[in-house]
């Protein structure tokens, strides 16, 4: 007689329910890893196409954000929005509030003052083609680093401010903020998908510690 070896239907089930239990505790710490991932490279990828649409601007059209002269939105204005529209795959534009679209921002006056005193009503938004959002206040112009800093570090009072969302309206709209730690100490876990921003001659830069931190560190 030759016996036969094996696993019980008994067996089976036990070991794809451990492995079930498993993968549920384990799957939704991959996704945000991997969102967090994707969110952070998406943010580097927006400055860097900002800040060669400036540039671009420059070499072409001779002005650059610190030499912006109007918040108009026509093609032949020297404005921060005809400058995006005009060097950037814009595919969208919005004046003012966008339907359905809410936010959550830190509660620092950094994040704050992204949003203008009246929201993001008061803001442009461009649409990029990849889908990245970035909204600015409609005031901005002559957007010069002395206007915008204060003992090297961005003024709260600027118009030359706003925000990133590296996934368009799509959820979360929240606010990557340490997770623990300040400054250069600033520890960020789990990044989402808004950053906010300061903007000024040939460049655009993080305008929190949290936005420096994925920004800068590995």
């Amino acid at each position: 007689m030759t016996k036969r070896f094996g696993f019980t239907l008994a067996e089976v089930l036990i070991t794809l329910g451990i492995i079930g239990v498993v993968a549920a505790m384990t799957m939704p710490t991959l996704m945000n890893a991997t969102n967090g991932a994707q969110y952070k490279t998406a943010y580097k990828k927006a400055l860097s196409v900002i800040s060669q649409a400036v540039v671009l601007n420059l070499a072409l059209d001779d002005y650059d954000l610190g030499t912006t002269t109007s918040t108009g939105t026509g093609s032949g204005d020297f404005s921060v929005f005809a400058l995006l529209n005009n060097r950037t795959n814009v595919v969208r534009t919005e004046d003012g509030a966008i339907s359905g679209y809410s936010y959550i921002l830190g509660s620092d006056v950094d994040s704050q003052s992204t949003a203008g005193t009246t929201g993001i009503a008061s803001n442009y938004t461009v649409f990029f083609n990849d889908g990245i959002m970035f909204t600015f206040n409609k005031s901005a112009q002559n957007c010069t680093e002395g206007n915008v800093m204060e003992d090297g570090e961005p003024a709260a009072d600027t118009d030359c401010r706003g925000f990133i969302d590296v996934n368009g309206t799509k959820a979360p709209n929240r606010q990557t903020v340490c997770s623990s730690g300040a400054g250069d100490n600033c520890v960020v876990d789990s990044p989402a998908d808004i950053y906010p921003v300061v903007f000024y001659d040939q460049g655009i830069y993080p305008a929190t510690d949290a936005g420096r931190a994925v920004l800068y560190k590995k």
